[in-house]
This record gives C-alpha cells, structure tokens and sequence, in this order.
C-alpha cells in the first residue's frame, strides 16, 4: 500500500506553530515511506475563511519547505460532492432527516448541562416519518449511528481505544440550508484523495470514533489513524501566545532558519535516541510514528534559539551574507555596493559564531556596512577622549606602513606599538574598537580590522582624529 497523508488546515487565521508540527509530521511519514503529502485548505467556514490566512498558510509551508504533492484541494469546492454522499445515505437509510427546532435543540443543551454531561442529540427523528413534520419545515441531515456494541480505533500512537456506541449521538451531515458539517467532508475529502494515514493533533481523538462510523455507513475502509499530543508550555499548561505560540511567519521574523525550526518540532514529541541535531535527510530516514510519545511535549524557546544558532553555523558564508542584505539595505535606506557586501561576507566566519537568529546576525554585521563618519554609541565615545584619540594619531602610521594586513600581522604591530609607548593592550585596543566599530562589543579588534580592510580601516580611524 502506497503511503498517502494530508494536511487539512483551517484559513482563519496564520499558520500555527502546532499546526506546523503536524504538516512536518505528515510530510516526514510520507517521505520516509516513499508516498505522498497532500494539502487540503478546509475553507467550508465561509465567514472566517480568507485569502490572507490561506496565503500565509501556504507561505509558511513553503518557506518550511514542506513541499507538497499534487494540486491544493479547496474544501468548499467539493460541497456538491458531500452532499451527494449525504443524500446517498439518506436513500439507503443510513441517515435521517432530523426536524427537531432550535428551542428543542436548546433544551436537550440546558438538560445536559443541568445533569453535568455533554449534549447529545437524544434521537427523536431517528425513526418518525418525515411526513409528520409540518410542511416545510427546515431539517438537518444525521447519521444514523450505531446504538449498541462499541466502536474501536486502533491508533498507531494512542494504541487501542474503544467506546460504547450508546455515548456517541447521530451526528449533523448537512445542515438546514444544505452545506456539510466539517465532521462529513473531511471523511469524504479523505476518501476521495485516498489518504491512507491520518496524523493529527490528540485534540481531534473524540472526532474519530464519529468519524468511523460514518466510514462503516458508507461502507469505505478507514484510514489509519495517528493522534500526537498537543505541545504545551514550558510551564505544562496549553500552549499560548505567551509561550511563543505565534504563526510560523513570527519565526521567519525573529530570524530562525527554516531547518532550524524544523528540526526542533521533530524533537517535540518524537525521538531517535539522544539526538538533537537531525538535519532533514536524516529525519526524512528515521522518522516513523512507533517514536512518537503520547505525552504532551513541551515548548521551549531557549532550545530553538541554540538549534538556530547551531544551523547558523553549518550555513555557508555566502548564504548567510544573502540572508541578511535585505535586512541591512533597509536599514541604511540604500543597496549595498560591492565592498560592503565583501565585508559583510568577509566577517561571516566570526558573526555567525555568535548569533542565534538572523537578527542578532544583522545587528552584529551592521558596523561593517555603516556609511562613514560611523555613528559611535555613547560608552564608546567615552574612550574617544584627547588620549585615545592621540593614542589612535600616534598608532595609524605604524598601521599604515604595515605590508601584511592580515589579524595576526596586525595584533603584533599594535603589541610592538603599546610595549614600545609602556600601554597596555587594552589602551590601544579599547580605542581602536570604539573608533571602528561604534560600540564598545565586537568581534576580535584585528579580525575586524583585517575584515575591513586597510583604506576602511584608516579612513575611520581618520574620521576619528587617528590621522
């Protein structure tokens, strides 16, 4: 059997980084089996369905890249075909036109509630003749479930659960204005597209049972089904927007890598032994549900930030340098010429040994781009003072005379300089790092120097009284 999963989002709103996990899930189990990922847009809520949530559903996908197989199938465009199933039932007499009002309805809510259970539709359509309702009377269409026995799911993470059908009503397949209930089309989507395993969140668990049942009514196997458990906080409890439960675009904004994140919602409740770096081959590899824990997993956004540190690294300079320009054109109002960019790229090895996302990168390498005269923050200008500056004065000819500008080269000039002068290193350095960088924190003073380069270097140094 040729292995076929799905995701089905909701378009109301971005793509949440739960929700993300389960399309990795499912686009790894696809992969790793050799089969297919699909991807169905569930826009059957047409009042908080909208192009902009399914644009950032489908961007967020992409720039995981989480590729997907075949064309996206839009859910409301199938309504005709859900309701065809409805009304097939309806003849066979697996289903029922159910006329109870709305007040009814309402009742059966507040007996529930008063009783401390959950509603449930008490059947009392299930076997009158329609003929009894008044003429014209708006009906909804159910299923007509199983009263006896029990349904069980044999779930390929939850292990077997079974219910007694006596807990589970005859559930809404098309509502009075004829539209399908969410329950109905996904059953039908997922039979259509012949989708093989079902991976999603625990949250959906009680949904199954109804689910199957309306399987077995239509005489359709049903598919294998999957439920991983949600992710929560770092304190146990759901996950929330104070956790860092944002969509996925938040990420790309805080500057994490793609692989970056996808590697640490692998780790959210799936394991390969002590592993924590899996880059994507390898996951693609290993990944199989037998992993999966049934425990809730938990957030942890320390965790990222060091994966994304870690994949920082592993990026190529030239790649990193290309990432950040953007960033660093917006902020100087202007395109980076050549020099800049062989700076920014130049500085790579030593930036990105200290970032943790993109935009510590870009903050860090933005010295290296700054038009001249550089801007020097406040502690910084502390050390320009008459004896830095003539500290600078006395250094910049030693510098300019110097053959070989490479960091080594130039560490032992300005320590020959400080020991000749009785300074100490710092007294020269502190300066020079002030006078080059703005700031009072950088990379190394002779990596920075040999990055920028003998006229850049001179020419701040210059612009500084160092002439």
């Amino acid at each position: 059997m040729s292995v076929v999963t799905r995701f089905a989002p909701s378009p109301t709103g971005y793509l949440h980084i739960g929700s993300a996990r389960t399309a990795l899930f499912n686009w790894l189990f696809s992969r790793h089996h050799g089969g297919k990922f699909l991807l169905r847009i569930e826009d059957t809520d047409r009042a908080r369905s909208t192009p902009d949530a399914v644009r950032a559903i489908l961007d967020g996908l992409s720039w995981l890249e989480l590729n997907w197989d075949d064309e996206v199938v839009y859910q409301f465009s199938r309504i005709e075909r859900h309701a065809a199933v409805a009304h097939e039932l309806l003849a066979k007499g697996r289903a029922y036109k159910c006329f109870a009002t709305p007040q009814e309805l309402e009742a059966m809510r507040q007996e529930a509630r008063a009783a401390g259970r959950s509603m449930r539709y008490d059947g009392r359509w299930r076997d009158r003749d329609p003929s009894e309702a008044p003429a014209g009377a708006p009906y909804v269409i159910r299923l007509r479930a199983p009263t006896e026995g029990a349904t069980t799911v044999t779930d390929l993470v939850q292990g077997e659960i079974t219910v007694d059908n006596v807990q589970l009503d005859d559930m809404v397949l098309l509502r009075s204005d004829g539209t399908p209930t969410y329950m109905h089309s996904v059953v039908v989507d997922d039979r259509d597209m012949a989708i093989t395993h079902v991976i999603r969140g625990d949250d959906h668990l009680t949904n199954t049972f109804r689910q199957k049942q309306l399987y077995e009514a239509c005489g359709w196997p049903a598919p294998t089904f999957a439920h991983i458990p949600l992710i929560h906080g770092p304190d146990g409890a759901k996950l929330s927007k104070r956790h860092g439960a944002l969509g996925v675009e938040a990420y790309r904004d805080m500057g994490y890598l793609p692989e970056a994140l996808r590697n640490y919602l692998l780790r959210l409740g799936w394991a390969h032994g002590d592993e924590e770096i899996i880059p994507t081959e390898r996951a693609v590899a290993w990944f199989d549900l037998d992993a999966v824990g049934r425990s809730p997993a938990r957030f942890d956004i320390a965790k990222l930030q060091n994966l994304n540190g870690h994949y920082i690294r592993e990026r190529r300079d030239a790649e990193l340098t290309r990432l950040v320009a953007p960033a660093l054109e917006a902020a100087l109002e202007a395109p980076l010429t050549a020099p800049q960019l062989g700076r920014l790229e130049g500085a790579m090895p030593g930036l990105k040994a200290r970032a943790k996302t993109l935009v510590e990168l870009v903050e860090s390498a933005k010295f290296y781009v700054a038009s001249r005269p550089l801007p020097i923050d406040p502690k910084a200008a502390a050390l320009l003072t008459s004896g830095g500056r003539a500290t600078l004065r006395q250094l910049a000819p030693q510098l300019l005379a110097l053959a070989d500008w490479s960091a080594p080269a130039l560490e032992a000039a300005v320590r020959s300089f400080v020991a000749a002068q009785q300074l100490k290193l710092g007294d020269a350095a502190q300066p020079l790092r002030a006078a080059l960088t703005g700031s009072l924190v950088s990379p190394p003073i002779f990596e920075v120097m040999a990055v920028l380069g003998r006229d850049e270097t001179l020419a701040r140094l210059a612009d500084q009284g160092g002439d």
